[in-house]
């Protein structure tokens, strides 16, 4: 396909099954799918390739003049109409099955793409042109009288369809006219016949979804919103080991030519926290319970030693960091990684992170297992980490590569650790535990509150005797150390605004890093300030910021990492966890109650 026609934003919709996930653009093109799982090699990598070598999965209609795209209403089935100059159309229904079959999650790597027509008699073709090792091997082919085979070295994949298979080969426009199947799977025969199939797994994954999002807890306003980061954070999870990944997607920049590229297809403690905290305040705590499964054999096998700020999502420890040389990457702006080199770094964050993922299980009476004394005691011994080095240099939690200092969101993540380890141990019942762990959550705290502030600044900073500004200081108010409304920090809010903020959108530092000043902002701190600033009584200029967000995301409600403050684009990795439940914490943070209507 010619380059230009490769969309120039993040105008992508997503489907998986907590198996697998694939990014679709507005046009139902499949521009990016990893297999067997979110860290494997992707199959489809238009979205980093948009050249002839990319690999792509289109129904190119003839004509096409138009486009429309939409989610069926709750749920993770994707629709996309294609129109003609003349009106006609066809509507592509693309998912990954998902649904509860023979007393377990059926949720195997397949996905299905349904064609039908609209109206008329529209004429296709269809681009099937999967790759394998990131783009360098082009598939052997094979063919049989319904199904293509696509054989690489290390992945066979069958597209079982009931549409003609010599012009899907030769990649000949035919007419539509009629509903076409096509299911991309493991090299395996399908057990009834292909439309069935197709249908009955699109009706069984429709009512999942439907299902799943009638149990959430959603807030009165903005539910749609809601509903949507909620099922994208679903999508996250890796439910084989528990995992979840920040983001679905490497290399696509966090500004334009920036060359800040990174690979956020593993899972890092302190992305999947924030992923469980959100998901669990609307009543979804089923993730966390998976979740936990994972984060309990990290955990264990480190035995209260160091802890990586990130895993992959198979308990990896070695996620060595490589540049991709043959890929041009997203828009032309390489590099391409996989890999990332953080899996070195120290970010003494992440041992609060671990034990506020875990903290709810020990208090909440609806899990299948709650967290007991065994559990516990796993957890005392990360928390012994956070205390012996909340005062030591790290990375910090923005993973800075050539600079470590005392950083503030560091040491208040150990504070974190101890303060919550003190409320579980309330909780089971051992008082000698409770003043242990209090004893030293009011060490850390006061420390804090005298080494972060900066006088100066009249504000607290990214560390301790320092003078920068770091948006993460707004977590103080969100974890409960410090009172909103204590001057101090509301001293830091006004700070914060004057220094990172342009217009609604906030950056993350101000202090130039191992690529110089950034230059977007970063989603999730602009979610922080409309906590902070709903904590300290300003809701109307938070509601007024959160309004100015929902407008940025994409056409189907998704959010990357990080939004241009001047032309409004979204930059960075996609979807991005962050963003998606930054979302969520707002709208449950401003809505008005449902006691309004009710």
């Amino acid at each position: 396909m010619n380059k230009t026609t490769y969309p120039n934003s993040l105008s992508l919709g997503m489907i998986g099954n907590c198996a697998y996930s694939g990014l679709i653009d507005r046009e139902g093109r499949l521009m990016w799918c990893c297999l067997p799982r979110f860290d494997g090699e992707p199959v489809f990598n238009a979205l980093l390739d948009p050249s002839e070598n990319g690999a792509v999965w289109q129904f190119e209609l003839e004509g096409l003049e138009r486009s429309e795209q939409e989610y069926e209403p709750n749920t993770a089935v994707l629709r996309t109409r294609l129109y003609d100059g003349r009106g006609q159309g066809i509507e592509i229904v693309d998912f990954a099955p998902r649904f509860w079959s023979r007393g377990r999650m059926f949720r195997p790597t397949t996905l299905i793409r349904r064609v039908k027509v609209l109206q008329g008699s529209p004429r296709m073709r269809v681009v099937l042109r999967p790759r394998f090792e990131w783009g360098r091997q082009p598939p052997q082919v094979t063919q049989g009288s319904s199904h293509l085979r696509f054989v690489g070295p290390g992945l066979t994949l069958r597209v079982n369809t009931d549409a003609p298979v010599s012009y899907i080969l030769a990649e000949t426009f035919f007419v539509v006219d009629r509903p076409m199947n096509f299911i991309m799977g493991p090299d395996e025969t399908l057990a009834s016949g292909i439309e069935d199939t197709a249908r009955l797994f699109e009706q069984e994954t429709i009512a999942y979804w439907k299902q799943w999002s009638r149990a959430l807890a959603v807030p009165l306003e903005w539910q749609d919103a809601v509903i949507r980061a909620a099922i994208t954070l679903k999508l996250s999870l890796f439910e084989d080991t528990g995992a979840i990944v920040a983001a679905m997607t490497t290399s696509i920049p966090e500004a334009p030519n920036s060359g800040r590229n990174w690979d956020y297809r593993y899972c890092w403690l302190r992305d999947a926290f924030f992923v469980v905290r959100a998901l669990n305040s609307i009543s979804e705590v089923a993730t966390m319970e998976e979740y936990l499964r994972w984060l309990m054999n990290i955990v264990i096998r480190t035995g209260g030693g160091h802890i990586q700020p990130l895993y992959g999502i198979g308990q990896e420890e070695k996620l060595p960091e490589a540049i991709l040389e043959h890929l041009p990457g997203y828009r032309g702006m390489g590099p391409v990684r996989v890999g990332n080199q953080a899996q070195e770094h120290f970010q003494h964050d992440v041992y609060g992170n671990i034990i506020l993922a875990a903290a709810q299980a020990f208090h909440d009476h609806r899990l299948f297992r709650r967290a007991g004394r065994a559990e516990f005691v796993h957890l005392e011994a990360v928390g012994e980490q956070a205390f012996r080095i909340y005062d030591s240099p790290d990375a910090g939690m923005w993973e800075l590569r050539t600079r470590a200092r005392i950083h503030t969101s560091s040491a208040l993540m150990s504070w974190v650790a101890c303060d919550r380890l003190a409320k579980v141990a309330r909780s089971l019942g051992l008082p000698e535990r409770i003043r242990y762990w209090r004893e030293r959550a009011d060490i850390i705290r006061n420390r804090i509150l005298k080494e972060s502030w900066s006088e100066e600044r009249q504000a607290f900073a990214e560390s301790f005797g320092g003078r920068d500004l770091d948006a993460s200081a707004l977590l103080m108010a969100e974890v409960n150390m410090i009172d909103p409304n204590d001057a101090r920090f509301v001293a830091t809010v006004d700070a914060l605004e004057k220094s990172l903020c342009d217009g609604p959108f906030m950056r993350r530092y101000e202090a130039a890093d191992d690529f110089g000043k950034p230059e977007t902002s970063f989603n999730v701190c602009t979610f922080w300030r409309i906590d902070a600033l709903a904590r300290i009584g300003r809701k109307a200029q938070a509601r007024e910021i959160f309004e100015v967000m929902l407008k940025h995301r994409n056409h189907l409600g998704m959010l990357s990492e990080d939004i241009h403050p001047i032309t409004g684009e979204m930059w960075g990795n996609f979807p991005q966890t962050y963003s998606m439940v930054g979302t969520i914490n707002a709208a449950v943070r401003l809505s008005a109650p449902w006691d309004n209507v009710i």
